[in-house]
């Protein structure tokens, strides 16, 4: 599948418009238009979503070695005041 031209739009339209007739077409429009926002809102809210959480799972694993660092750190501090 490959992008739609203006031809293809067009007929489209035309199929559309012979289906559905020129009443319900306004409304089908502005139904797709808002399902379509939905679709982009709840896209943006779960890329959002998975951005954070990769985020804090590095964070985690940053801390992790910080205090595996620093008990390394106090366990040879400790020996060498023996």
């Amino acid at each position: 599948m490959g992008n739609l031209g203006m031809p293809e739009i067009i007929v489209i339209f035309i199929l559309a418009l012979i289906v559905f007739g020129p009443r319900k077409l306004p409304e089908i429009g502005k139904s797709l238009g808002k399902g379509l926002a939905e679709f982009k809102k709840a896209s943006n809210d779960l890329k959002r979503t998975w951005e954070e959480e990769v985020r804090l799972d590095k964070e985690k694993e940053e801390m992790k070695n910080l205090l595996k660092e620093s008990s390394v750190e106090s366990e040879e501090a400790a020996k060498e005041t023996k």
